[in-house]
């Protein structure tokens, strides 16, 4: 006789509980294509739930196993949506303490190691006991670059604010009609010639040249840039005495007949010889603006020369000084047919905010 064995079945689960605020928070989360795959499969188990679908019915609908569905239900009824994130994981414990960490910052902030000028990852490293990968990450976090140094200079000019407001107000709004130059010389610029044939940059290897170098002379290199336009007018000449900067002066004179200059330039003393004096005294359409004492990148022709120094003196190979003004020259002829003004952004008030040295706080217990 052989007994009967009856296969219970588990009776369907009641429908979950949603409320309306989170079913819109659900399909906004399973419509939005930006959404995590995991995320969009736990609101359409909890959605699917809600419309009372069997728990076999949605496992087989979205490809997940039946405790899956399970997990997910048990969640949600215990902690609505809060219970649908993934829960925080322990993770590695830390490798250094948060003593480590603020030692490690002292020791940046403090004197390198003897004989060295700065801290390096491998010395610091060295000195804490961490990886340099870990010392690395720190700094970066903290925005600390030890390799780095940047230079400033405070300008020591009594009348500092005067000759920022001047010149500034020059650039940002010059007078109608006039012209404004920024004219200053950049001395001293060498003929150097490459012991060896320059090679060719080829498919996959820059342009080379040898390190070291013949010195052919020099020449010196006075220009005037006009605000307005961006042109240049240049000349170049073996020195750069108060003659010859009254020489550039007078072309300048020549180059813009009948109308009022204003000239930028810096303090150096062959700007203001006797004979420089005497000249603009008769020539009262001409008038200077001095820039504060260290404070020449205030003058805009220093941008030019950079540009000069970049693109066509830097890398070139002269074998003579005549060589090297043609290239200065070609140069110049090619940025003025196609020249555009350099534009000046910055107020007198923000470049006082800067230039000024602020006054050390002193105590005054004691006194």
């Amino acid at each position: 006789m052989f007994a009967t064995i009856r296969v219970m079945a588990h009776p369907p689960a009641p429908p979950l509980i949603v409320q309306d605020a989170d079913r819109r928070a659900l399909g906004a989360v399973v419509r939005a294509p930006t959404s995590e795959q995991r995320a969009v499969t736990r609101a359409r188990i909890v959605l699917r739930s809600a419309e009372g679908a069997p728990i076999a019915r949605i496992a087989a609908e979205l490809g997940v196993a039946v405790m899956t569905v399970k997990l997910w239900r048990r969640r949600y009824a215990a902690a609505s949506l809060a219970g649908l994130a993934d829960a925080p994981r322990p993770g590695h414990p830390p490798t250094y303490t948060r003593e480590d960490r603020d030692r490690l910052v002292a020791l940046t902030m403090g004197p390198p190691p003897e004989g060295t000028t700065h801290w390096s990852v491998r010395a610091m490293a060295r000195r804490t006991g961490m990886s340099p990968s870990t010392v690395h990450r720190i700094w970066a976090e903290l925005g600390y670059k030890p390799h780095r140094v940047e230079t400033f200079k405070f300008s020591t000019d009594p009348d500092l604010a005067a000759k920022v407001r001047d010149v500034v107000g020059l650039y940002l709004d010059p007078p109608d009609g006039a012209v404004v130059l920024c004219v200053d010389e950049k001395t001293q610029i060498q003929a150097l010639d490459r012991t060896q044939p320059l090679l060719p940059m080829r498919p996959g290897q820059v342009e080379r040249h040898t390190h070291d170098y013949t010195r052919n002379g020099t020449t010196c290199l006075f220009a005037a840039l006009e605000v307005g336009t961006g042109t240049v007018t240049t000349t170049t000449r073996e020195r750069h005495t108060g003659a010859d900067f009254l020489g550039f002066l007078r072309r300048v004179e020549r180059a813009y007949p009948g109308v009022e200059l204003h000239v930028v330039l810096d303090n150096v003393s062959t700007h203001k010889t006797p004979a420089v004096r005497a000249w603009l005294e008769r020539h009262p359409r001409i008038t200077f603006h001095f820039t504060p004492t260290s404070a020449s990148w205030m003058n805009q022709v220093e941008t030019w020369f950079g540009i000069l120094t970049r693109q066509a003196i830097r890398r070139g190979s002269f074998r003579n000084v005549r060589e090297l003004v043609a290239m200065i020259d070609a140069f110049t002829s090619q940025w003025n047919e196609g020249s555009s003004p350099f534009t000046w952004v910055k107020t007198a008030d923000e470049i006082l905010a800067k230039a000024v040295r602020k006054p050390r706080a002193t105590s005054e217990s004691g006194h």
